[in-house]
């Protein structure tokens, strides 16, 4: 059994969205947008992992605290489980040390949950990563982005982008994203989902 303990291993955190400039800042790409605020907070830039599939950042969030890789692959979101799997072959993380930061429907825009495991509810990333590592047992902050309007295809919802009053709250709600995994990394699930799961 692998030793969950928090700070006790290299964590993976996955920013889940589609690449290139089409898909920039559309609700489907909060994982990226999250991962970019993480980087930030490192002042480290992403680069190209050899692999050639994802950008990454190697870091840390804490002094002393683990080493952090963010990770945006470059595939899009549903071939995303084959970089993330070869880079947690190459980095040896197993997948109770994987972060996936992903947007969700059922849940109101602005709000957060963070989970272990579960199924995909029909997220194409989530069901991906979970083929890829043999396993759905890794964590989820999941960002709200709400039930489209209407009759709107939830297919078209995802893949546009936020409305002018969502833009001004979408700062803080990829902050609290941000906090989100520095908190589950440096003081474990139950406390996070204390604090962020309201």
């Amino acid at each position: 059994m692998p030793d969950s303990t928090p700070g006790a291993h290299t964590w993976l955190v996955v920013g889940l969205g589609n690449p290139g400039p089409r898909y920039a800042g559309t609700r489907h790409n909060i994982g990226y947008l999250v991962d970019d605020e993480l980087a930030s907070r490192m002042g480290a830039g992403f680069r190209r992992h050899k692999s050639g599939r994802a950008d990454v950042v190697e870091g840390r969030l804490a002094i002393g605290g683990p080493k952090v890789v963010l990770v945006r692959p470059h595939t899009y979101m549903n071939e995303t489980g084959g970089p993330v799997s070869a880079l947690a072959k190459f980095y040896k993380v197993d997948a109770a040390h994987v972060i996936a930061i992903h947007d969700e429907l059922d849940i109101a825009f602005g709000t957060l949950r963070i989970k272990l495991g579960g199924g995909d509810n029909g997220h194409n990333g989530l069901r991906s990563m979970r083929s890829s590592l043999g396993t759905g047992d890794f964590y989820r902050i999941r960002a709200g982005i709400g039930r489209p309007p209407g009759r709107q295809d939830p297919a078209d919802y995802v893949l546009s982008s936020y409305s002018a009053a969502e833009r001004k709250e979408l700062p803080l709600q990829i902050g609290d994203a941000a906090d989100a995994v520095e908190s589950l990394i440096t003081d474990g699930l139950a406390e996070a989902q204390q604090r962020f799961n309201r």
